[in-house]
């Protein structure tokens, strides 16, 4: 499926070469349609050809794989996360566009499990540029502000993906059952049963999610 070189790094084809009122833009919405109704495993050329009424030959114009296709998507999610302006408060704004992403990823549940991808989309890089800079407000510098950029970016997809495929994958019986499966073996998981694993009512997503962060940054400070 890979072309090798990414997406990013080559120049668009001109639209001159294509008679049909085709763009690379109207290929990507198409495609997060596609991908919010279907997920990544749902999305095939020829869908998306058929979503556009065209030729999947007519998308080859604009994009060369599926992979294309997909790097696209990503960076248009993480155009839906605002970027704040910057403050004094370095660790509020840092708080606030990390918010936003992981709101994003969850309104696209296929996101987060596609974002280890070649991030070089001008999206992606306009929000890690934000973070970054937050981080060096904050103090951070050479490895320490890579290790925590990595931590912090570990954090939203890692929760975000936890939440997303919990959510598709289990219907409010099923999470009771699975709860109740734990605390019925507190002999095997006394640890599990005590902190209340997978209790949502006692330890709901977003708490978590806010706790992480701050476990972060106070785990490494500058």
């Amino acid at each position: 499926m890979s072309s090798g070189e990414p997406v990013w790094l080559r120049a668009q084809p001109s639209r001159t070469r294509h008679r049909r009122p085709l763009t690379r833009e109207g290929i990507v919405d198409a495609a997060v349609a596609l991908l919010d109704e279907h997920g990544a495993d749902g999305l095939t050329m020829r869908r998306l050809a058929e979503r556009l009424n065209v030729t999947a030959t007519a998308l080859y114009w604009h994009v060369r794989t599926k992979d294309d296709v997909l790097d696209l998507a990503v960076d248009r999610i993480f155009g839906d996360v605002p970027i704040p302006e910057p403050t004094d408060a370095w660790a509020d704004d840092l708080r606030v566009l990390v918010r936003g992403w992981r709101a994003a990823m969850l309104d696209h549940p296929w996101a987060p499990g596609l974002v280890g991808r070649p991030m070089l989309g001008p999206n992606v890089l306009a929000r890690t540029e934000f973070l970054q800079a937050a981080l060096v407000r904050g103090g951070y510098r050479g490895r320490r502000l890579a290790v925590v950029t990595r931590l912090l970016a570990n954090v939203v997809v890692g929760s975000s993906l936890t939440e997303a495929t919990w959510r598709r994958a289990s219907d409010p019986e099923a999470r009771t059952a699975a709860r109740a499966h734990v605390a019925s073996h507190p002999d095997a998981y006394p640890t599990l049963v005590a902190s209340g694993h997978l209790d949502d009512a006692r330890w709901n997503d977003d708490l978590l999610f806010e706790e992480g962060l701050t476990a972060v940054l106070g785990a490494a400070p500058p």
